[in-house]
């Protein structure tokens, strides 16, 4: 399975960005998805997770209410809508799928088997 993040880039506070995901290779392997980010000098943090038929999901409080994740399984694609974001929302974020995962929603980067390489995203105050 690979992963191609995209839709990143500099945006002032109170404005929305689109992420898209595309997955290519072993799709049927990709079960449980999700964004997690990457502040500097911070760890990688869930964002956002989504079950395989993209019913289930769920977010960090942080961004409840702002953020968005779906998946289209005929497009092999994952999205993370951002919408009123914010200076902390800044960081690299990853898209990443699970292969043999059970569980709807996988809160940990070492849940996940597959990575994107990342998409900057930066919020200007």
């Amino acid at each position: 399975v690979q992963l191609q993040a995209s839709g990143g880039g500099l945006v002032q506070t109170g404005g929305s960005l689109r992420l898209s995901c595309a997955v290519s290779g072993r799709t049927v392997s990709a079960r449980a998805m999700g964004w997690l980010r990457q502040a500097p000098g911070k760890e990688r943090e869930f964002v956002a997770g989504v079950n395989r038929s993209g019913v289930r999901k769920d977010y960090t409080d942080s961004v409840k209410g702002r953020f968005t994740i779906s998946r289209d399984n005929v497009m092999n694609t994952l999205y993370l809508q951002m919408n009123s974001l914010k200076p902390e929302d800044t960081g690299v974020y990853y898209c990443a799928a699970a292969s043999n995962s059970r569980a709807p929603v996988l809160y940990t980067w070492t849940s996940y088997d597959f990575w994107g390489q990342g998409t900057q995203v930066t919020v200007s105050s």
